[in-house]
């Protein structure tokens, strides 16, 4: 069963699928204005998420996902993976 999470960020809709998520933390390294490790060890969104992060910085944290677990659409488009 997914447990996905959406959120629209800097013109861009980015799912967390929490259900895929091993919580490296490699996109709160780069993001930590737009993710957090939950007490769960999973990744999810900040609570208040800083939407004036640079986009591709926003496209690169989700993009250095091990396993997939961030996708990334700009309008119809999928940009990550």
């Amino acid at each position: 069963m997914s447990d996905i999470r959406t959120q629209t960020i800097n013109g861009l809709e980015v799912h967390i699928d929490r259900s895929l998520c091993i919580g490296s933390g490699n996109c709160v390294n780069l993001a930590p204005e737009v993710f957090t490790i939950r007490q769960d060890a999973i990744v999810d969104f900040k609570d208040e998420v800083d939407d004036s992060i640079d986009a591709s910085r926003l496209v690169e944290s989700c993009q250095i996902c091990p396993v997939d677990a961030l996708l990334v659409y700009d309008g119809d488009e999928q940009i990550v993976p």
